[in-house]
């Protein structure tokens, strides 16, 4: 496994080891966790943006968007 080094204050070294103890989890698994939640939401949250500026971009050239029952009718997946 790899190791990464990150320098914070005894502050927030403090701080980090207090929130651990109240998860009851070790420090690095604390901080791992948290670090990669944090950014698969921020990650997350972009490409829905993105998604986001693609949709108005279609719909103001002129994209159509199909109701549901279109949908399936187009797809031939009508019972």
């Amino acid at each position: 496994m790899a190791v990464i080094t990150m320098k914070v204050s005894e502050q927030d070294k403090a701080f980090f080891k207090a929130m651990a103890k109240f998860e009851g989890v070790s420090l690095s698994e604390m901080i791992r966790s948290k670090t990669l939640s944090a950014l698969e939401d921020e990650y997350d949250a972009r490409v829905a943006d993105e998604s986001l500026e693609e949709y108005k971009a279609y719909l103001a050239d002129g994209g159509q968007v199909l109701s549901w029952k279109d949908m399936i009718d187009e797809l031939g997946l009508a019972e």
